[in-house]
């Protein structure tokens, strides 16, 4: 006879961090494969993975329940350094009570925190209960310490205030099985107060991993997080039943209390929440006089360009304006530019140095009118769908580089703006990549550190901060494999470090990360205090708010997101022109300096580069003196060939360039695209330029491509080509020529490169 349909509704994933050892990915899948219609996520305190948990339920088609497991305290406010913390396990029944858990876990924060948990007690729980259904919670629960502790009457009057706050009929009185036997005392006294009141009895898993056979990967996490051995661990569960179990070990367990599995169905058929993504959540910038944001941005766009083209502008200039406004306001896009305008505006009205520009943002004439970049595009052949895509609505992204003194500065002033309890800095989690994972694995295995650092070393330094698996590095690195086969102690750290791999180890502050919203951030989006060990002062601890979604979920929920990034290269400029200054009694315009210097350029092709931003590694000094630039093309060129995939084309780019004349082209119509390069195909854009020409390509399906390649999309890829050899077809392009750009295409992936970002930072 099959097993009754079962809901886990008490689940921590990896965002209980170094506590819980599930991806949400995984959790949802294995849910769906057992059947369960439903999947709750209760991590401690925090609804970081609410965005996540609600996509892959969708995506395997089951219901997410959304929730967290809350740090509940007597009185919240209290500064007393020792006091009970118990859990209270809370999930949403309906938007309005997602919305309220919203508000609950950010209050935990921004008015409960202590000691590095955030904390509430009835009074902030009664203000946010509209909506919310109340279990009573894990063996470290309010209730079950009263009952394990023979005290009945007073758990009895803790579930009597749940009832008062929540609503009886939002109260339901949880059990678990997990084969502790304090957790079978308090099970005896749930069940006995639950009949006496009527009320009904609910099973849960308390899931902290997701197989049985991952009870040791869960250990070592727990010896991460406490700094302790296997053999001598700190914290550790007695028992291996916190797994997520299939609806017949669920039935098996709790088979004194069958009604308590059918209320896990109940309760998950009563909880309703829809999490609206895909929207565009921008504020709205207040103009002078009132008049709409299309109409101002118009203004100061058309003021720009003739200041940075003369008067009247170039018609080409005028064009290219027409365009990009004309996208940004059928995008609805004016008030971000304002922002942005805003900010950068401030920002050089006070003598904080801003950068040229950065990323794809210098393809836009609107942003160089408005003074946000400071690189012509097209002067330098930028081009605005590489920044905006005019066929797929998509979230602009402006970074911007302030000195590092004065970015703290601009982001006061954004919040003194827009209201302080509209912005806020962006989590990011640190996950556990093989290299720290296997440092962590042999540390809580109990070996030396040479041990683990020796492991660690054979395994190569993330590239651009991308790390491999460890299944790729034991099959592309020998000695990796070599140790690992032949050596049982250097096996078992790393199978333990693959049980720890990928999991989130810590929460942090992102570097740049800034987000903007058009209401008190609390109406969408969790909040939580991360502490900013840079910003202490006088030995006192300084904490930020930021959110509890990190960048990604962030986005697609479409809140305004913005990089605020501190480039101490620009104070060191500003450090010189101040010493010029001094001693001339003129101050430089940076902006105004000659790209023509013979002087300079002879400079950088000796390699006498330290100092100078993004020229100063060893590496790049040696790229300089083989291709020895002689204008600004080369240094742009420089800044994308020295990467990793890129190199190899340096010695190539430089014999070219000493040779022009020698230079072929597979096809005479790429001279003008790639005759800068001197035949290298090296920028994203060059690719763009030539699906266009060759393939005939609109503006936006060839940024479709550039994304594909860039993302080894093989799907969007093998569309595409069929596309592309059609195009190229019609335009009278050879099948071979056809067939080596399609080859080029293929290998970009490895080395192509933003051609915006290059020329801001040449």
């Amino acid at each position: 006879m099959a097993a009754p349909p079962c809901v886990h509704l008490h689940v921590h994933s990896e965002y209980s961090v170094l506590d819980g050892a599930c991806k949400i990915e995984d959790l949802a899948e294995r849910a769906a494969e057992f059947g369960q219609p439903a999947l709750g996520l209760t991590d401690h305190g925090v609804m970081s993975g609410a965005v996540d948990l609600y996509k892959a339920c969708k995506k395997h088609g089951i219901k997410p329940l959304l929730g967290l497991e809350a740090y509940y305290v007597d009185d919240a406010a209290s500064d007393a350094l020792r006091r009970e913390r118990n859990h209270l396990t809370l999930l949403a029944r309906n938007d309005a009570g997602f919305r309220n858990l919203v508000k609950l876990t950010s209050a935990g924060y921004l008015e409960g925190h202590s000691r590095g948990k955030p904390n509430v007690d009835m009074d902030l729980l009664a203000r946010h209960s509209d909506g919310v259904i109340a279990l009573t919670g894990c063996l470290q629960s309010r209730f079950c310490r009263r009952l394990v502790d023979d005290a009945p009457d007073e758990a009895r009057a803790h579930a009597d205030e749940l009832s008062q706050v929540f609503g009886a009929d939002n109260v339901y009185f949880e059990l678990q099985r997990n084969g502790i036997p304090d957790q079978d005392k308090a099970n005896e006294g749930i069940v006995r107060i639950a009949r006496e009141l009527g009320r009904p009895l609910v099973a849960t898993g308390d899931v902290h991993y997701l197989r049985r056979e991952d009870y040791t990967n869960h250990s070592a996490l727990l010896c991460v997080q406490t700094n302790s051995t296997l053999e001598a661990p700190k914290l550790s569960f007695d028992t291996n039943e916190f797994f997520l179990r299939d609806s017949a070990e669920m039935a098996e367990a709790f088979a004194d209390w069958p009604e308590a599995i059918a209320a896990t169905v109940e309760v998950a058929e009563r909880c309703e929440v829809e999490i609206e993504l895909g929207k565009m959540l921008i504020p709205r910038y207040e103009t002078p006089a009132g008049e709409p944001e299309a109409a101002y941005l118009r203004e100061l766009a058309e003021q720009g360009l003739r200041l940075r083209y003369g008067d009247p502008p170039p018609g080409e200039a005028v064009e290219r304006l027409e365009m990009e406004l004309g996208v940004i306001e059928r995008m609805g896009f004016d008030a971000y530019f304002l922002i942005v305008w805003d900010f950068v505006k401030f920002a050089k009205e006070n003598g904080i140095a801003v950068g040229p520009g950065r990323g794809s943002a210098a393809g836009s004439i609107v942003a160089y009118c408005l003074a946000i970049t400071d690189v012509d595009p097209i002067a330098h052949g930028l081009l605005f769908e590489r920044f905006l895509n005019p066929e797929r609505v998509s979230m602009p992204d402006i970074d911007i580089d302030f000195s590092v003194k004065g970015r703290e500065r601009v982001m006061r002033y954004v919040a003194a703006k827009y209201g302080s309890e509209s912005v806020a800095q962006i989590v990011t989690f640190g996950k556990m990549l093989p290299r720290n994972a296997t440092r962590d694995a042999a540390r809580v295995l109990g070996f030396d550190y040479g041990t683990g650092d020796r492991l660690a070393k054979l395994i190569p330094e993330p590239v651009m901060g991308r790390s491999e698996t460890f299944e790729k590095y034991l099959k592309n690195e020998p000695e990796l494999k070599r140790v690992y086969d032949s050596e049982p102690e250097s096996r078992q750290i790393i199978d333990t470090a693959r049980g720890l791999e990928g999991i989130v180890r810590n929460a942090g502050i992102h570097a740049a990360a800034v987000v903007i919203a058009d209401r008190p951030l609390t109406d969408i989006v969790p909040l939580q205090l991360m502490e900013d060990r840079g910003a202490a002062v006088d030995g006192e601890r300084a904490f930020r708010t930021v959110t509890q979604y990190s960048m990604k979920p962030i986005e697609e929920i479409g809140l305004l997101k913005m990089d605020f990034l501190g480039l101490r290269n620009l104070d060191v400029i500003e450090d010189c022109l101040d010493i010029l200054e001094r001693s001339s009694g003129e101050r430089l315009d940076m902006t105004t300096l000659p790209l023509d210097d013979p002087k300079t350029y002879a400079m950088m092709a000796r390699g006498d580069s330290i100092g100078v931003f993004q020229f100063e590694s060893e590496g790049m000094r040696d790229a300089l003196r083989k291709v020895r630039p002689t204008e600004f093309e080369d240094l742009v060129a420089l800044v994308a060939l020295y990467r990793p995939g890129a190199m190899r084309h340096i010695d190539t780019y430089a014999r070219n360039k000493r040779t022009p004349e020698a230079v072929s082209y597979l096809d005479d119509r790429l001279r003008p695209i790639t005759e800068t390069t001197y035949g290298v195909m090296l920028y994203q854009e060059q690719l763009m330029q030539i699906s266009k020409l060759l393939a005939g390509f609109t503006g936006a399906q060839a940024d479709d491509l550039r994304k594909a390649i860039g993302k080894k999309n093989r799907e969007a890829m093998a569309a595409l080509r069929a596309r592309f050899f059609e195009g190229a077809r019609e335009t009278g392009t050879g099948r071979d020529v056809i067939e080596k750009l399609w080859a080029v295409n293929e290998a970009a992936a490895d080395y192509s490169f933003n051609r915006s970002h290059a020329a801001c930072y040449g």
